[in-house]
């Protein structure tokens, strides 16, 4: 149920409607006999939610007025404890809440008042008409769906449980299946074991009758080593002394090649010292010739001078085009290096006010993001921080996203933006804001209005 005027909510000329009270509020006896349950309090609490977006700020209960700016959904989740204690204590109110109940189902506001509830209805919808309305009998009847709830949840707990138990036996069966196929398994696999630790015995044994023989065969061999030992230390010896003397010979060889480098780097130093000398007077004549010349340490290139005579040749000129021009935009985008300065909700609202705020601004920033990558331009876009309390976190690297400061509005940071800009650089101002016109024109920028920029995003 909507709070709105155009779902039959009350708008702020309409007084309030004090006719939906029960004359059983006053009757000791129509009391409930315990509280609403959960699904009915919330169910409460949103039709109070909805109805406070329709009513004056005069009639807004005091206690209320704080969150009556908010949208239904956040005013439910934000003050529903709020909203349950008014309908609770506040007649009038709640009055209002159920005329407004009664608008949108006055079938079933009429049956409940003569006392008979349409067997096909929410429980939950009739209990919270029940508790607005207050027709005679009402906490007989929100007991009853009380009740009822707690049969359904009741019945579904016990489906649950059947499930579960079923579940766990479906699982049970699996595993004695499971277990009876694994003992199985283990049985032919100790079979197989055994069998494999038979063979193992008879080749253990194989092998202890050939490491006897390998045994005598070893101790004949290492008899016949230990006669060929004395032979080889002989040798050794011989060959020692014979490395001896070749290590002697190399030493002399070495010594020699030394000397002979020594020379060849003693020469090679002596013509490396005159070339130093040489290049040291030639290094000297040259910084005295730039002395004597005068000459700057730094020049321009005649290519940058020719370049920069280019880029000033190339400079788009736009003094021929009004601001209401539909091509302004067009070559203003065409110019190198142009900034592009946006009046975020000058523009949002002249295209899709309808919207709430923040989708104004993501689906300003989304198409935002296609111009800049198809313009390559600089494009910064300024929103009134007043009602923002913590601004958004962008990752975008493309379109640059700022909120006025606290004591600041919008329109001083577009100025101030402007006035931080380089003379001469191309600056271009969307906004339809005379004032805001007004003073870009006055620091050098241009302004396009905001019909014509969403023209150009479509």
């Amino acid at each position: 149920m909507s709070g709105g005027p155009e779902a039959g909510g009350r708008t702020d000329g309409e007084p309030i409607d004090r006719s939906g009270a029960s004359d059983s509020d006053d009757d000791p006896a129509e009391r409930l006999f315990r509280p609403l349950p959960e699904t009915v309090r919330a169910r409460v609490v949103e039709y109070g939610s909805d109805v406070l977006g329709g009513m004056r700020t005069a009639d807004l209960p005091p206690v209320l007025r704080r969150v009556a700016r908010f949208e239904p959904r956040r005013r439910a989740r934000l003050a529903g404890p709020q909203i349950a204690a008014q309908l609770e204590n506040d007649a009038d109110f709640r009055a209002l809440v159920a005329s407004r109940v009664e608008q949108v189902w006055p079938e079933l506001a009429e049956g409940m008042r003569a006392g008979v509830v349409p067997p096909a209805a929410d429980p939950v919808a009739v209990a919270a008409c029940a508790y607005l309305l207050r027709p005679p009998g009402w906490p007989r009847m929100i007991e009853d769906v009380h009740q009822e709830l707690e049969r359904r949840n009741n019945a579904k707990e016990v489906d649950e449980a059947a499930e579960a138990l079923e579940e766990v036996r479906r699982e049970l069966e699996e595993t004695r299946r499971g277990h009876r196929s694994e003992t199985d398994r283990l049985r032919a696999q100790i079979s197989d074991q055994r069998t494999e630790i038979a063979e193992l015995r008879r080749k253990v044994h194989n092998e202890r009758q050939r490491a006897r023989t390998a045994t005598s065969e070893a101790e004949e061999a290492m008899s016949r080593a230990r006669e060929h030992g004395s032979e080889t230390e002989n040798r050794v010896h011989s060959l020692e002394s014979e490395n001896r003397r070749l290590r002697a010979r190399l030493a002399d060889a070495e010594a020699q090649v030394e000397n002979a480098r020594r020379a060849v780097r003693t020469g090679r130093n002596a013509d490396e010292a005159r070339l130093r000398v040489l290049l040291d007077v030639l290094v000297d004549a040259s910084h005295g010739l730039r002395r004597e010349l005068a000459l700057p340490t730094g020049l321009d290139s005649p290519a940058d001078l020719v370049a920069a005579a280019g880029d000033e040749r190339r400079r788009v000129s736009l003094d021929g085009l009004p601001d209401d021009d539909p091509g302004l935009l067009e070559h203003l985008l065409t110019v190198p290096r142009v900034h592009l300065v946006l009046d975020g909700y000058n523009v949002t609202k002249t295209g899709y006010g309808t919207l709430p705020l923040v989708d104004q601004r993501n689906r300003l920033l989304a198409s935002l993001e296609g111009l800049a990558s198809r313009t390559r331009a600089e494009i910064t876009c300024v929103f009134d921080g007043a009602d923002v309390d913590t601004p958004p976190v962008v990752p975008n690297r493309r379109v640059r996203l700022l909120f006025s400061a606290p004591g600041e509005t919008a329109d001083e940071l577009i100025v101030r933006l402007v006035r931080a800009e380089p003379p001469g650089r191309p600056i271009a101002v969307v906004t339809s804001d005379q004032e805001i016109v007004r003073a870009v024109r006055r620091a050098g920028a241009r302004a396009v209005p905001s019909l014509i920029f969403l023209r150009q995003l479509s």
